[in-house]
């Protein structure tokens, strides 16, 4: 390890980004500057930082600052030998990302970010899976919207059903009820450079179609449903369904988190996720139409000339994204219906209450950086790469109850 007693608690790297900016500004309400949490901002760009401190107001004043580039890894370890967590918002991660996970791994400073690029998590977790665990680094992806409700209101359920029922679920679906919010040009970019290598990569596109490829024992199973499952009609939410873009993500972290579990949610257990869409015709022909809409944007973005309009006609430069007062009026509710392998229900719900990317991401996040920097001490939790759900489980929902916005309830 290159640090033993750390500056500071957590620093966060990509401050000057659109969700650095939202996170540092929660971090400021919730710890402010100095006090019980050491905390520290950082990017390339001095004049930007101190212009964030300014635009933060003067409850900022002496926020530290640390100048560090994605690109040199001599910046990023003066950047991890200051602190004991890196909370990184650079970028998206299959371009920028890999140098900070690497140095993270090598010398056991615990890193979280936002990512919700399934192929670069299992790059990261393939090449520097070994480095995290010796040198006792806790790298903990997908730590935003994708997949934190998915990924603890799964394992809530689960503990519910374990109380209740005496068996955990072997059958969980997720339902999203309601959801209000924007999209910035940070979960654009990552969602074109995607479908940009998958367009390249057969490899990967075979891999893009497997719920398990984040699972550490390379299973699989043609009976689980695939990611982004095809329009159909569900008894549980009593109409028809049409796929959830991010279940793409989330369902290869759900599984992961089961596998990291000691598969504590059976060894057979399937999840999938959905947008309810109605109950008649209408409801079919909803469900058919985004289901088209997301395969036909899909297939837009893999052809060049049409990305490019795409690109600077519709879709928001990176650093854009939803105004204060969207984030404000965003919200979403998730419904969660579980079956134990006897037959036996249980629902329960997930609401947060700002837009789901970015005013609830960056509380999420935010959380997140806090709970591993101060409820688990490196005895706690060996190092290597966790999910949200196998990491922190009922610390972390019992932080994001109390200080995020956020509630989990049975129905």
């Amino acid at each position: 390890m290159v640090h033993d007693t750390p500056r500071f608690s957590l620093v966060v790297f990509g401050a000057t980004g659109f969700v650095g900016r939202i996170l540092c500004q929660y971090l400021l309400n919730q710890v402010g500057v100095n006090e019980s949490v050491k905390w520290a901002i950082a990017g390339r760009s001095q004049a930007k930082l101190e212009a964030l401190v300014s635009a933060l107001g003067p409850n900022a004043k002496g926020l530290p600052q640390i100048v560090a580039d994605a690109a040199d890894a001599a910046s990023l370890r003066h950047l991890c030998a200051q602190t004991q967590v890196v909370i990184s918002t650079v970028g998206p991660y299959a371009l920028y990302g890999e140098p900070l996970v690497k140095v993270c791994a090598e010398t056991g400073t615990d890193y979280c970010d936002l990512t919700g690029e399934p192929q670069w998590v299992r790059q990261m977790i393939h090449r520097y899976g070994a480095s995290a665990q010796q040198s006792g680094a806790r790298i903990i992806h997908c730590c935003g919207f994708d997949s934190i409700p998915s990924d603890l209101g799964v394992y809530y359920l689960q503990q519910q059903a374990k109380q209740t029922f005496g068996q955990p679920c072997d059958r969980v679906k997720m339902r999203v009820k309601a959801a209000q919010g924007g999209v910035s040009g940070g979960t654009a970019a990552s969602g074109i450079n995607v479908i940009k290598e998958a367009g390249t990569d057969a490899a990967l596109r075979q891999e893009l179609g497997d719920p398990y490829s984040l699972c550490p024992d390379g299973r699989s199973s043609s009976q689980h449903p695939p990611p982004l499952i095809p329009v159909q009609y569900d008894e549980d939410s009593q109409g028809w369904v049409s796929p959830f873009v991010m279940a793409a993500i989330n369902t290869r972290i759900v599984l992961r988190s089961n596998a990291l579990l000691n598969y504590a949610y059976g060894q057979h257990f399937q999840y999938d996720e959905a947008v309810p869409t109605g109950p008649d015709a209408t409801g079919w022909l909803a469900a058919q139409g985004l289901s088209i809409g997301l395969s036909g944007l899909a297939a837009a973005m893999a052809f060049s000339p049409m990305r490019w309009l795409l690109e600077n006609t519709i879709i928001p430069k990176s650093g854009e994204g939803p105004s204060p007062a969207s984030q404000e009026a965003g919200f979403y509710d998730l419904r969660f219906w579980g079956t134990t392998p006897s037959g036996q229900k249980m629902q329960v719900k997930v609401t947060g209450d700002r837009d789901p990317g970015y005013g609830s991401t960056s509380k999420l996040l935010g959380q997140a950086g806090l709970c591993l920097a101060q409820d688990f001490p490196p005895s706690a939790k060996a190092g290597g790469f966790w999910t949200p759900a196998a990491m922190f489980g009922e610390v972390l929902i019992e932080r994001l109850v109390k200080a995020a916005g956020l509630t989990f309830e049975v129905c």
